[in-house]
């Protein structure tokens, strides 16, 4: 049941204090697409959690930067080169209402 042991670390602390929602759908959801895109994600360490999502779009990845520039050279130099991606849209994070909240049992 137990899956993982974890600090939980204020990235403000780090100077991480921006973070973005960015949607992204696949050109082509086929395979091997799925795969090459999904393993691409772990070379970007700015994506702290990414979700394949059903139906469009394809995925919703959580990224976290330091800040507003960052986060559009980042979108600019890694995001839009991820292999298969037709199209990304974004929002930015206003607030963390609930985040890392115990499951319900």
């Amino acid at each position: 049941m137990i899956t993982d042991y974890r600090a939980t670390i204020d990235p403000a602390k780090l100077g991480l204090g921006f973070s973005a929602i960015v949607f992204a759908t696949l050109g082509e959801g086929s395979r091997d697409n799925v795969l090459s895109f999904e393993t691409a994600l772990f070379k970007v360490p700015e994506i702290i959690q990414a979700q394949r999502l059903f139906g469009d779009p394809d995925y919703m990845l959580h990224v976290i930067t330091e800040d507003l520039a960052t986060f559009q050279r980042l979108y600019d130099d890694s995001l839009l080169a991820l292999p298969h991606v037709s199209r990304l849209s974004s929002t930015l994070v206003m607030k963390n209402v609930i985040q890392s909240r115990p499951f319900p049992i």
